[in-house]
């Protein structure tokens, strides 16, 4: 209720940014918000990591944030990512560091994981060995 409460009067009246507020939370949260007023979403997790959270895009193209990372995998296929620790989500705003806030969020590409082939590939044979 205290998130809904201090989320409503920064939309309505209040005079501080919403990264100001989040950084003066103390404490593990994660939080998804949906303002049915305004038609927005906001999104912040603490920079703890007590909280999982992951969001994605679904096959039809809508964003999904959940704390069930095998739901978020079953929709979003390859297309997910744990949501970021320290940060914030606004339909209007965007992604951004409450922590840090002049730093810019950009997404980066997912890799592939590189497999080794040949007589290296079983390393920890060689090297997990007692001498």
């Amino acid at each position: 209720m205290f998130v809904i409460e201090a989320y409503k009067t920064l939309r309505d009246r209040g005079p501080y940014p919403a990264h100001q507020v989040l950084m003066g939370l103390d404490g593990i949260f994660g939080f998804v918000l949906y303002d049915t007023k305004a038609k927005t979403v906001f999104v912040s997790l603490s920079a703890d990591g007590g909280v999982k959270l992951y969001w994605g895009i679904a096959s039809d193209g809508s964003v999904m944030i959940s704390d069930n990372l095998d739901l978020i995998k079953a929709t979003c296929a390859k297309s997910f990512a744990p949501f970021p620790t320290g940060c914030m989500y606004h339909s209007e705003g965007g992604s951004m560091s409450f922590e840090h806030p002049t730093n810019k969020l950009k997404a980066l590409p997912r890799t592939k994981t590189i497999q080794r082939v040949g007589s290296e590939a079983n390393w920890s044979a060689i090297w997990g060995q007692e001498a």
